[in-house]
C-alpha cells in the first residue's frame, strides 16, 4: 500500500452489535416522535462492524414505534437476510442503502425520509436553497438523483452511487431525501439539518418577494464551520442523546 494513502477509520469503531441495535432502535423511535415517518415505509440502516457489507435495518411491516433492538434485521447489500428472523426485509431498501454501505466505507448509517417539506421541494424541482441558516451549512454537500420510480431495481444502484459520489446528502428528485454519515448521531444531526432547511425553504417560498441572498464566501464559511462541528463527534452525540432523553420522558414506552 502507498504510504501516502489515508487510512479510513471504520465507522463506529469500538461499538458492539448490541450497542448499535439499541442506538438504531432509538433513532427509529426518534424519527417517529418528530413526525418524520411514512407509515411502515422508509428505512434507517447501520453498518455492522466486523462483517462484510452487512447492515441492520427495520423489518417489513412494522411501524417505527414497533422497532426494537431485538427485531432489527441483519441483511446484506443485496437486501437478503443474513440471519434467520420471523420478519422479512423490505426490498425497497436494498437499492439505496445496500449500494451506499457496499461502496462508501466512510459511511456507517443511512437514513431516508419523505417528509412533506422535503418531498414538496423535490417535486417542484428546487435544489436545496443555501440562503437560509440551515441550508448554508449544507453548501457543497448536496447531490441530486433523477427519479426512476420506486427504488427496488438492481440496475439503479450504480446510478444512485454515481449521483451521490463522495457527498453525504442525496436529494431524490420527485421523491425524498437520503443522508449518510459515519455514525448514528451524525446521521441524525445531518437529517435534522436537511429537514430544517427544507421547512424554512418551503415557508419562505410562500412569502412574496426575493430571498435575502448570501454571498458564496459566507455560504462556504458556514459550511466549513458546520464541518468543524461535524468533526467534533461529541457534539452530534450530545444532541442525539439529549433528544433521546426528551423523547423517553415524553414517551415512556420507548424507555
Amino acid at each position: 500500500m502507498n504510504s501516502q494513502t489515508p487510512t479510513i477509520t471504520p465507522p463506529m469503531a469500538g461499538m458492539t452489535e448490541a450497542d448499535l441495535r439499541v442506538q438504531l432502535a432509538d433513532f427509529y423511535h426518534l424519527v417517529s416522535y418528530l413526525g418524520w415517518t411514512e407509515l411502515i415505509f422508509n428505512h434507517i440502516s447501520v453498518r455492522l462492524p466486523g462483517e462484510d457489507h452487512a447492515y441492520l435495518v427495520n423489518p417489513m411491516g412494522l411501524h417505527y414505534d414497533e422497532v426494537t433492538p431485538e427485531n432489527l434485521l441483519v441483511v446484506g447489500v443485496d437486501g437478503k437476510l443474513l440471519r434467520d428472523s420471523a420478519y422479512k426485509p423490505n426490498p425497497a431498501g436494498f437499492a439505496l442503502h445496500g449500494v451506499i454501505h457496499e461502496h462508501r466505507p466512510d459511511v456507517g448509517c443511512v437514513a431516508h425520509t419523505h417528509t412533506t417539506p422535503i418531498s414538496a421541494m423535490t417535486m417542484k424541482g428546487f435544489d436545496i436553497d443555501h440562503d437560509n441558516f440551515y441550508g448554508a451549512q449544507l453548501y457543497g454537500r448536496v447531490a441530486y438523483h433523477t427519479f426512476e420510480g420506486i427504488t427496488i431495481y438492481d440496475e439503479e444502484r450504480g446510478r444512485i452511487l454515481e449521483s451521490l459520489k463522495g457527498k453525504h446528502v442525496l436529494v431524490l428528485r420527485n421523491h425524498g431525501i437520503a443522508v449518510c454519515e459515519a455514525d448514528i448521531p451524525l446521521t441524525f444531526f445531518l437529517l435534522w439539518t436537511v429537514q430544517r432547511a427544507a421547512e424554512i425553504q418551503c415557508a419562505a417560498s410562500a412569502i412574496p418577494g426575493p430571498n435575502n441572498a448570501l454571498t458564496e464566501d459566507i455560504k462556504q464559511k458556514c459550511a466549513d464551520d458546520a464541518q468543524r462541528l461535524k468533526d467534533n463527534a461529541s457534539f452530534a452525540t450530545l444532541l442525539f442523546d439529549a433528544m433521546i432523553r426528551k423523547m423517553k420522558r415524553d414517551r415512556p414506552e420507548f424507555a
